[in-house]
Protein backbone atom coordinates (compact mmCIF):
# COMPACT_ATOMS: atom_id res chain seq x y z
CA UNK A 1 0.00 0.00 0.00
CA UNK A 2 0.98 3.61 -0.46
CA UNK A 3 2.82 5.43 2.88
CA UNK A 4 2.38 8.74 3.93
CA UNK A 5 4.99 10.83 2.08
CA UNK A 6 3.49 9.25 -1.14
CA UNK A 7 0.04 10.18 -0.36
CA UNK A 8 1.40 13.93 0.15
CA UNK A 9 3.45 13.70 -2.55
CA UNK A 10 0.12 12.43 -5.15
CA UNK A 11 -1.93 15.44 -2.94
CA UNK A 12 0.36 17.72 -4.09
CA UNK A 13 0.45 16.79 -7.85
CA UNK A 14 -3.72 16.78 -8.24
CA UNK A 15 -3.58 20.27 -6.56
CA UNK A 16 -0.78 21.53 -8.50
CA UNK A 17 -3.05 20.19 -11.73
CA UNK A 18 -6.10 21.81 -10.42
CA UNK A 19 -4.39 25.36 -9.80
CA UNK A 20 -2.89 25.45 -13.27
CA UNK A 21 -6.58 26.69 -14.19
CA UNK A 22 -7.01 29.56 -11.82
CA UNK A 23 -3.27 30.99 -11.41
CA UNK A 24 -4.16 33.98 -13.46
CA UNK A 25 -7.06 34.56 -11.89
CA UNK A 26 -5.81 34.10 -8.44
CA UNK A 27 -2.08 36.52 -9.60
CA UNK A 28 -4.95 38.69 -11.09
CA UNK A 29 -6.32 38.97 -7.76
CA UNK A 30 -2.80 39.40 -5.78
CA UNK A 31 -2.21 42.80 -8.14
CA UNK A 32 -5.30 44.28 -7.46
CA UNK A 33 -5.19 43.73 -3.59
CA UNK A 34 -1.27 45.20 -3.75
CA UNK A 35 -2.44 47.85 -5.57
CA UNK A 36 -5.30 48.60 -3.12
CA UNK A 37 -3.02 48.43 -0.21
CA UNK A 38 -0.59 50.21 -1.46
CA UNK A 39 -3.41 53.12 -1.83
CA UNK A 40 -4.49 52.96 1.20
CA UNK A 41 -1.19 53.30 2.72
CA UNK A 42 -0.67 56.41 0.73
CA UNK A 43 -3.64 57.67 1.84
CA UNK A 44 -3.14 57.28 5.28
CA UNK A 45 0.25 58.51 5.17
CA UNK A 46 -1.36 61.74 3.54
CA UNK A 47 -4.12 62.02 6.13
CA UNK A 48 -2.82 65.10 7.62
CA UNK A 49 -3.85 67.49 5.17
CA UNK A 50 -0.65 67.20 2.86
CA UNK A 51 -1.82 66.88 -0.66
CA UNK A 52 -1.17 63.79 -2.75
CA UNK A 53 2.67 63.83 -4.82
CA UNK A 54 2.21 62.70 -8.03
CA UNK A 55 4.40 60.27 -9.27
CA UNK A 56 7.27 61.59 -11.52
CA UNK A 57 7.53 61.58 -14.86
CA UNK A 58 9.01 59.17 -17.15
CA UNK A 59 9.73 60.08 -20.81
CA UNK A 60 10.91 56.83 -22.85
CA UNK A 61 13.43 57.40 -25.53
CA UNK A 62 14.88 60.72 -24.25
CA UNK A 63 18.33 60.81 -22.15
CA UNK A 64 19.21 63.89 -19.43
CA UNK A 65 22.24 64.34 -18.16
CA UNK A 66 22.20 65.34 -14.63
CA UNK A 67 23.53 68.62 -12.83
CA UNK A 68 25.78 67.53 -10.55
CA UNK A 69 27.39 70.58 -8.21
Amino acid sequence: MFGIGELTLLLLVIVAVLAVKRLPDLMRSAGKAARILKSEKQALKNEDGDPPQPPPRVIRGEATERDTP
